[in-house]
């Protein structure tokens, strides 16, 4: 039997995986969430299944009132330890209180799964696969000296990603490039966070531009 190396078995990993059963509604959702919980549980059972095993690190960017975590994820080999993959740059945010820290790490690890694996999510709610990219250039809404309310900063970010996926065809090349936006993006960012409604919109909206990558990267093998 000839042994697999990570890549190899990285590619079962992906092909092996399940999809992700999303969450129920909560009052005010306008889509079923996608947990944390539930993506990590099918990309754990595919990794340690391919013997592979992820391991996180976390770093914080402490602003004004809010915290951003950043994960670099390690998926390592267990069988040659030496041989592992990095994946880079997934955030999340949360608020300056003692449960801030927990929800940025657990957002941020959420997307760092779902760039290393492609996971399926069983998205029906939507027609993401026929959407036509953004081809004007961003633009911020002016706001007077004003801070955007979180709608604002949703709609912007989305257009934002759009662009930024546009023609791409590697998912974690798209969480890479969107690593700089991030940065600059940071208000933005946390005013989408402090609601419920807008952070589902913009979740969604990346998981979608996850599915067009990979049809795209498909349709170009």
């Amino acid at each position: 039997m000839i042994e697999k190396n990570i890549y190899q078995k990285l590619k079962s990993a992906c092909e092996e995986a399940g999809y992700v059963k999303k969450g129920e509604k909560k009052a005010g959702m306008p889509f079923n969430p996608l947990l944390a919980d539930n993506v990590k549980k099918v990309a754990m059972e595919s990794l340690l299944k391919n013997g592979l095993y992820p391991l996180c690190n976390y770093t914080t960017d402490i602003r004004e009132n809010f915290v951003m975590i950043n994960c670099d994820m390690k998926i390592v080999n267990v069988e040659k330890p030496n041989e592992f993959i990095e994946i880079n740059g997934s955030s999340g945010f949360g608020k300056l209180d003692k449960y801030g820290t927990g929800n940025g790490m657990t957002y941020a690890q959420k997307y760092a799964f779902l760039s290393a694996l492609n996971l399926k999510t069983g998205i029906i709610d939507e027609d993401g696969y026929n959407t036509e990219p953004f081809k004007k250039e961003i633009t911020r809404p002016k706001t007077n000296g004003k801070t955007k309310s979180p709608k604002i900063s949703a709609d912007e970010w989305i257009v934002v990603m759009q662009n930024a996926a546009q023609n791409e065809t590697s998912v974690g090349r798209f969480e890479k490039n969107l690593n700089p936006l991030r940065k600059e993006y940071l208000s933005e960012l946390h005013q989408i966070n402090s609601d419920l409604i807008q952070q589902a919109r913009v979740d969604q909206e990346e998981v979608s531009l996850h599915k067009q990558i990979n049809k795209r990267k498909d349709n170009n093998e």
